[in-house]
């Protein structure tokens, strides 16, 4: 199959990322929006390693996908912090929180 391919699923995946991350407003949407994004750049390391023959960026796609799952684990635990103080998940309310 054509890398294009790849490419355009890759770009696909990144845009409807960034448009979550921006227009959403609950923090674990948030987060599955940036691992989205994280997943789309995956896609397309795996894919111009494969198209030219060098395993490099696999190494790197493991250690991007250890680097998510430790952005999780923080991110879900500051969530959960969260809704014990406010009991909501809505971003829009840690301004809140600043006083």
């Amino acid at each position: 199959m054509d890398t294009q391919y790849y490419l355009f699923l890759s770009l696909a995946l990144f845009s409807i990322g960034i448009m979550g991350t921006l227009m959403r407003r609950n923090a674990i949407i948030i987060l599955m929006c940036i691992e989205l994004m994280l997943n789309a750049v995956n896609l397309l390391l795996v894919a111009f390693s494969t198209m030219y023959g060098r395993p490099d960026a696999q190494l790197m796609v493991f250690f991007i996908m250890v680097v998510a799952a430790a952005e999780v684990t923080v991110g879900l635990s500051i969530i959960v912090m969260m809704y014990r103080k406010v009991h909501s998940v809505d971003v829009n309310i840690l301004n809140r929180l600043k006083h």
